[in-house]
């Protein structure tokens, strides 16, 4: 059997973390279906009832996908609740090139990375400096708190 993976992550606001990740991985908001001008508007079109069409769902993406096909569909889900704890799962940007690239060259790739997400909302946890062991990564934080990590 054939299975597509679709990440989601629950938010308070899916417009603000589908501008932040579009810009972390490279992919762009996947745009309503069949020539609906939104989401919403293709979700009133199959028959969803309006009261479930909250305020404002649907009216700017909340999805992004990756331009190539190759990545899978990230869905920001609004939920009520906000995030109280650490992540079970997070996701690791990898940008450094692995093992295979000097430790020095692979730190300026992860750090030119978390300097380009900081300006747009990420903020910093802690460094992961580990030069006996040939290793650097960064632990960030998104605009609504949900910890990745850029190696």
């Amino acid at each position: 059997m054939d299975v597509t993976l679709q990440l989601t992550i629950d938010c308070a606001d899916p417009a603000k973390l589908v501008t932040f990740w579009t810009e972390a991985l490279g992919y762009v908001p996947e745009p309503a279906p069949g020539g609906h001008p939104t989401w919403r508007a293709y979700w009133a079109d199959m028959g969803v009832p309006e009261e479930e069409l909250t305020e404002g769902v649907g009216e700017t993406p909340e999805s992004i996908v990756d331009p190539d096909g190759q990545g899978p569909r990230i869905w920001f889900q609004r939920v009520p609740e906000g995030k109280t704890v650490k992540n079970r799962v997070h996701l690791d940007l990898k940008v450094g090139g692995g093992r295979g690239v000097p430790l020095p060259e692979r730190t300026r790739r992860i750090r030119a990375k978390v300097d380009r997400l900081t300006s747009t909302g990420a903020t910093v946890l802690r460094i992961m400096d580990e030069p006996d062991m040939d290793y650097y990564g960064v632990v960030l934080r998104d605009p609504e708190d949900n910890e990745f990590c850029v190696a």
